[in-house]
């Protein structure tokens, strides 16, 4: 599937998302560079949670809502975070949820167009 496509799908159909799907997207229209970045209170090291990263760095560039970010997550946000209010899994969903853009911050760009 076209990545443009995807997204514009995922904003009117959010639960329409797949992580893996998401992630093998960017995987095929992006090269990754792991980075390190701040999320809320949660510093990730470069090469820690490539996921979240990925989808974030993704976000950034392509302007993404909040919402849509974290619909790309797919079953880990409806399932793992939703589902579980007060759990613990998953804390840069859940901090993204509390923080939005304004807790997301990059050392370097972890993502270049290949497409």
């Amino acid at each position: 599937m076209d990545l443009l496509k995807y997204l514009e799908q995922v904003a009117s159909d959010p639960k329409s998302a797949d992580f893996k799907q998401t992630i093998n997207l960017i995987d095929e229209y992006y090269q990754f560079s792991p980075a390190s970045f701040k999320n809320g209170q949660i510093y990730n090291e470069a090469g820690n949670n490539n996921g979240s990263c990925k989808i974030f760095a993704l976000g950034l560039l392509k302007g993404l809502s909040k919402e849509t970010t974290l619909a790309l997550f797919g079953e880990h946000y409806f399932d793992g975070v939703l589902k579980d209010p007060e759990g613990n899994s998953h804390q840069n969903i859940r901090n993204f949820m509390d923080t939005g853009w304004s807790g997301i911050a990059f050392d370097t760009e972890a993502l270049q167009p290949v497409k």
